[in-house]
């Protein structure tokens, strides 16, 4: 079954040998001078275009940094070292490399004002609260990333790929982060970056391993695969756990949500041309949005309606279109 699956993958005609993948993914492997200059000067590049990107809130800006970003390639690295079990240094150009990226985005967080909500800044909002979703789909484009490093005719999606896994704009938004004085969104941002990070070495091991790269090395290196495993066993329940309780808690929340929503919807039942716009969660405060022509009624209706659907102690805020903003109290109050 394994041979078939081989052969299905990877037709031999089409077959990268260990040779040219070792020299693709080892930076100390061939012209290393040649190899390094390229790396660190994209990864540079890389991470100014990234925060750059961040800060302007530009979904194309960061796009382009995915694309230029070199990190996933010690990061592959990884991989073949441990199915070779030998050393190849990758490990330690990942870690320099996510350093040097959270540096360049700590230095630019001088630009933010004292006042900046971060979280108003979709580039940060959405890469500091991970979830397992991104888990899935970043071992998927490991799996896409590998196999297209093993075959000679794919090679065309790697920047797919790159877009898809995202190495450098969290490691940047970590660094904006730390610069402006949030530790626990640049510990979110942190957790994806490290999700990913896994995801790939995890699906490049297994693709190597299935298309059988351990069987052309030539003997055993110095790695221990038992520690090497435990290392990266470690590693996966360190991210799976606030990924795990993150999901947990956003579908939590989004539970909640839908019960204002409810709520507040039959609550403007009778009031005509009245309807919900937006209920957001902030905190500990729900906002309601609605549109409305005339004032709103008392909010005494939506808060009885809300009793024993949502727990105590959540405050409860109506914004209507003509301007109001009204107080309706605490949930339990």
């Amino acid at each position: 079954m394994l041979t078939a699956l081989r052969t299905h993958v990877l037709p031999a005609a089409q077959r990268r040998t260990l040779d040219e993948l070792t020299e693709d993914l080892d930076l100390r492997h061939g012209d290393t001078t040649a190899k390094r200059s390229a790396f660190w000067t994209m990864l540079v590049l890389s991470a100014v275009i990234a925060t750059a990107g961040v800060l302007a809130d530009s979904t194309a800006t960061v796009i382009g940094a995915m694309i230029i970003a070199p990190l996933s390639t010690p990061i592959m690295g990884i991989a073949l070292a441990v199915v070779k079990r030998q050393r190849n240094g990758s490990v330690r150009y990942v870690v320099l490399g996510a350093l040097l990226v959270v540096a360049v985005g700590a230095s630019f967080s001088w630009a933010l004002p004292g006042s900046y909500d971060l979280l108003d800044n979709s580039q940060v909002a959405g890469r500091v609260s991970p979830r397992l979703v991104d888990l899935a789909a970043a071992l998927a484009t490991g799996l896409a990333g590998a196999v297209a490093l093993a075959r000679r005719d794919v090679a065309a999606v790697l920047p797919g790929v790159a877009i898809a896994i995202s190495l450098v704009p969290p490691l940047a938004v970590v660094g904006v982060c730390l610069g402006h004085g949030s530790g626990l969104l640049a510990a979110g941002a942190l957790v994806l970056f490290l999700s990913n990070l896994v995801a790939l070495v995890l699906a490049g091991m297994f693709v190597f391993t299935v298309l059988a790269y351990r069987d052309a090395t030539q003997g055993v290196g110095s790695v221990s695969p038992r520690r090497t495993y435990a290392t990266l066993a470690v590693l996966s329940v360190t991210v799976l756990v606030p990924l795990a309780l993150n999901s947990a808690f956003s579908y939590y929340v989004a539970i909640l949500t839908t019960r204002v929503e409810d709520a507040a919807t039959s609550w403007l039942g009778e009031v005509p041309g009245a309807s919900v716009e937006s209920v957001d969660l902030s905190s500990v405060t729900f906002r309601i949005e609605v549109r409305t022509r005339t004032h709103a009624p008392p909010t005494d209706t939506l808060m009885k309606d809300l009793e024993g659907s949502v727990p105590d102690g959540f405050r409860i805020t109506v914004v209507t279109t003509l301007g109001e903003e009204i107080d309706a109290g605490t949930t339990g109050g």
